[in-house]
């Protein structure tokens, strides 16, 4: 029963509810499909269904691109969320506990990634690492390197999103109790302020590493011969054949991806920070 004293109290949250009730099932239908397009038997992606099977997941595992698109973005992935990391939280701490002339033109240059299309960023690299392959010779296109440092953009801004609200969250009062006590500031940011903001460090690595993960855009123009990763792999899979390999390869990366933002929501509540 919908609750509310008058009677436009009560359409409107019957409006509310109908609305997002829409916007969910708009968004759920897509991944509902891929789900259901994944175990059909039809050789073709087409309807009606001519039955159901599973041997379209074991298919993935036939295709090498699948395979070694797998692994260069799981390595990318890692890399990438090693790197951030090792840069945000350092950046973040700073941004949140000093206050300095330019620190707001810091903060927003961390986070311009999400400004930028990553189409943009991807199509800028290409050419940065193109020029630098004229002057060095030093083949970067292409290279675990280059798609690391691509990555890196990207993770960056989502980084710094979640350790400065973890941050701006913790009473400073304890560490400059731990400071009065004779501990250095490393020691207090490593045994005071790194220990109390380990859940967004942890949410902050695996959003990251979704983020690099599922990447499409960037990975594109990085991409080369033999050295592709998932999603590219996928994209270039359904030039040449659409069938529900396909969607099972979707699936698997849908179900990595979504764990690991169950994961993240376990010690960050996503929801209150993205």
């Amino acid at each position: 029963m919908v609750q509310g004293k008058t009677l436009a109290e009560r359409l409107g949250r019957l409006s509310v509810g109908l609305i997002n009730t829409v916007g969910l099932g708009i968004c759920v239908l897509p991944l509902i499909l891929i789900f259901w397009l994944s175990v059909i038997s039809n050789t073709v992606l087409s309807l009606p269904a001519e039955g159901y099977t599973l041997n379209w997941f074991t298919e993935v595992w036939r295709q090498p691109q699948f395979i070694d698109g797998f692994y260069l973005s799981a390595m990318v992935a890692v890399g990438a969320t090693i790197i951030g990391m090792i840069v945000t939280i350092p950046a973040s701490i700073v941004l949140v506990r000093k206050r300095f002339i330019g620190r707001g033109a810091i903060m927003q240059m961390l986070m311009s990634p999400l400004i930028v299309p990553a189409i943009v960023i991807g199509a800028s690299l290409y050419m940065t690492l193109v020029e630098l392959e004229v002057w060095t010779g030093i083949p970067a296109t292409g290279s675990l390197a280059g798609f690391i440092a691509g990555h890196v953009l990207l993770t960056i801004p989502w980084c710094v999103r979640l350790l400065t609200a973890n941050l701006a969250g913790l009473n400073e009062v304890v560490e400059e109790a731990a400071a009065s006590l004779g501990a250095s500031p490393f020691t207090v940011i490593w045994k005071v302020t790194l220990p109390l903001i380990r859940p967004g460090i942890v949410a902050a690595a695996i959003f990251s590493f979704v983020v690099s993960f599922g990447n499409l855009e960037v990975s594109m123009f990085l991409s080369t011969p033999g050295q592709l990763t998932l999603p590219v792999a996928i994209l270039q899979y359904l030039q040449w054949k659409i069938d529900p390999t396909i969607a099972a390869a979707s699936v698997m990366q849908v179900t990595i991806i979504g764990l690991a933002l169950i994961i993240t929501n376990r010690f960050v509540n996503l929801s209150r920070m993205v």
